[in-house]
This record gives C-alpha cells, structure tokens and sequence, in this order.
C-alpha cells in the first residue's frame, strides 16, 4: 500500500535494508511496498550514494528558471500595484502593455504570484453568488447613453467637520464616471444642479437607473415619483428603479462604489476641498488610466460618446392624445375627476396628467408616457 507520512522515512530505511539483503528482487521489493521499480531503484540509488539523509523528500522546485521575471519587470509590477492597490494583475498588465508594448510581459498568474510574495494581497473569504432574478429584468445597456446608473454612496465625515453626501453617475455601457460629486445632502435641490450640468454637458440618456430612495422616488407618491425624477420624465427620459433590497441589479454601479471608497475615504481629507480634490483625480483616473477587464482591457473614455439628444433651451409641457381627458394636478397633489378629489403626488403639483378609458368604468392615468395607476368607476378608487 501507499507509504504514510508519518513512516515514511522508517518504510525508506527498511526497503533499502531489505534489497541489500539481496533476499528479494526489486520487482518483490515494490510490489510489496506498494511502489513503482522506477521508485525502488532511485531510492537504493541514493542510499548508496548518501547514506540515510538520501531518503529525505526533497524540493521539486526548480533550481533555477530560465523564463522567471526580471527583477526590473518585477519592479514596475510592484510600483504600479502600491500606487493603485486596488487594481488586479490583469488591469496591471493591460496599463503597463498599453505604455511599454516591447515588453515581454508574464502572464496574469505569475503576477498574482509576484504580489502575494511581497503581501500586497488580502485573502478574501468567497461569497456565494446571488442568483439573477428571473422577473421584471432590467435593460442591458447596448451603446453609450442607453442607460445611466445613480447612486449616492453613503455619508461620510471630512476632517473639518463637514458630512459629505457623494453623488455618482455612470454610463451603464462604457462604465464612464459622468459625475462624482460630494454634496451637503440627498435633497433633489442638491441633486438637480449636477444632472443638469449633465445634461448640458454630455446630452440627455435614454433611462436612468437608480434605487427607491430620496432623491430619486418617494414611497407615498403613485409610481413613486419625486420632483427629481418628474423632471426627467418631462425630458423624455425613461425611469428605471432596482427592487428594494436588490442592489445586485445596479451591481456595476456598485462594485466601483468600492473602490471609490478605498481610493478616496480610507480615511478621509481633512476638508471639504481636499475630498472634492480627491473624488476629481478618482474620477481622472477611473475614466482615462483604469483598464476594465469588461471593456477589453480599454479604458471608459474609449468607448464614450455623449448623446445625440441635447439638452433643451425650454422644456415644453407634455403633450397628450386627442381623446385623453387632461386635468392639472393642484399644489397639493390633487386632481378632481368625476366629482372626487383624487391624490396623486406632490411632485406633481403644476403639471398635467391624461386619462384613457381602455375598459368600461376603467381609466387609465399617465403622466406623459409613464403610466401612474387606474380608476376604477365602480369603487371610485386608484389602482396602483
């Protein structure tokens, strides 16, 4: 049988014993002892050359590697990993290929090898993966502006005291960082200004994903509507919300959430300019340096485009068919319809919603091409 660890050394010692017998042939020997002969023969071999300390185990390492890394290759590995000790082998090999493509590179393993030698890797503890939910899925982002991601990542204190509220926004196909802003609050008077820079400045998306939370829906409100997301609907702009307690849906958005944090609030500046400063360079880098393993090694500002929707001198009303019946919500949230007073949202305090009957006794209510719930003329109730 297999010799065991712990007698392995006394099995050794009495193999070689019993061949110098010259009792038994070799092929007796291993067949006993549950060897190969080629075994057999290199362990009396060594015997007689070393005595007892030739049946030590020895390292199977290479004496030396005619392919090994350069110590300068090592290097530039090491410098570049410490200053950006987030990036993994491969984002380090598609930067250092793209600058020094001469180079002969090693391969994404050894790297790996490289970085834990000289411990700048942390074993992570693996988490099961989540299954992908099989209803209600989300739009894949299949070109530039089809999709932008939303998200405030959480609260933080500066050093001066300040609590900073960071807002971010993505580009859901090329993963370009569109804003990292650090505000005073989530109140949509914050928010508003920097999507509207965006707007200006890069064009209008075709959706907008982002959570359930302020300042981009409100729990009381049909559909969950805010005043910010209201804006974005009278641009044109389609509303894409994740499940509550599913933020795997946005799951892009939040893997780089990470690494901002580590880059830029580990700990954090000590003033509010110093932390702006910090989230510009972050944002510099992640679109312009940073290869993506998703984007083929490339950077997110070498598949950005801006929209070919601009961003309007007026925003006009919305508009509705001809045999809609078309009310104006009042300032505090209310529509009449039918002799009752129905509540809507008083995000929509000002605008004009349509109804359609598209049953008998049932109408149903948008507000332009979003559709915000049915009135049932029987029970003279909204349907969500």
């Amino acid at each position: 049988m297999p010799w065991e660890e712990a007698t392995r050394m006394n099995r050794r010692e009495q193999f070689v014993a019993a061949f110098d017998s010259c009792q038994y042939t070799m092929t007796e020997l291993c067949e006993g002892y549950g060897i190969s002969r080629k075994t057999g023969y290199k362990w009396a071999e060594r015997y007689g050359q070393e005595g007892v300390e030739g049946l030590k185990d020895r390292s199977r390492a290479p004496q030396n590697c005619p392919h090994g890394t350069s110590a300068e290759i090592s290097d530039k590995l090491l410098d570049l990993r410490r200053t950006h000790p987030t990036w993994g082998p491969r984002k380090l090999l598609a930067w250092l290929s793209k600058r020094e493509p001469e180079t002969a590179w090693p391969a994404a393993s050894t790297v790996g090898g490289i970085l834990k030698r000289h411990g700048l890797v942390e074993s992570r503890r693996k988490s099961r993966r989540a299954w992908p939910l099989g209803s209600h899925p989300l739009v894949e982002a299949e070109a530039a502006n089809h999709v932008w991601s939303c998200d405030f990542k959480g609260q933080f204190r500066v050093g001066d005291g300040w609590l900073c509220y960071p807002l971010t926004v993505a580009d859901g196909f090329s993963r370009f960082l569109l804003a990292l802003q650090g505000l005073d609050s989530v109140g949509e008077s914050q928010a508003w200004p920097v999507f509207e820079r965006l707007f200006r400045q890069y064009g209008l998306p075709e959706a907008i994903r982002s959570d359930n939370g302020s300042p981009f829906a409100s729990a009381q409100a049909l559909a969950r509507l805010s005043h910010l997301s209201v804006r974005w609907v009278k641009l044109g702009i389609r509303l894409e919300r994740i499940k509550p307690g599913h933020p795997e849906q946005n799951g892009r958005h939040e893997r780089m959430h990470r690494t901002l944090k580590q880059e830029t609030a580990r700990p954090p500046a000590g003033s509010r300019a110093a932390q702006q400063e910090r989230f510009d360079q972050f944002r510099s880098l992640y679109n312009e340096q940073r290869p993506h393993e998703a984007l083929g090694q490339r950077t997110p500002k070498e598949l950005y485009r801006p929209s070919p929707r601009p961003y309007p001198a007026k925003v006009l009303p919305l508009d509705y068919p001809g045999h809609f019946e078309v009310r104006g919500v009042r300032p505090n949230g209310e529509i009449k319809w039918q002799g009752h007073f129905l509540y809507l949202s008083e995000a929509l305090r000002g605008e004009r919603v349509g109804l359609e009957e598209t049953a008998d006794g049932i109408w149903t209510l948008y507000f332009g091409p979003l559709l915000l719930a049915r009135f049932d003329e029987r029970d003279r109730q909204l349907h969500g």
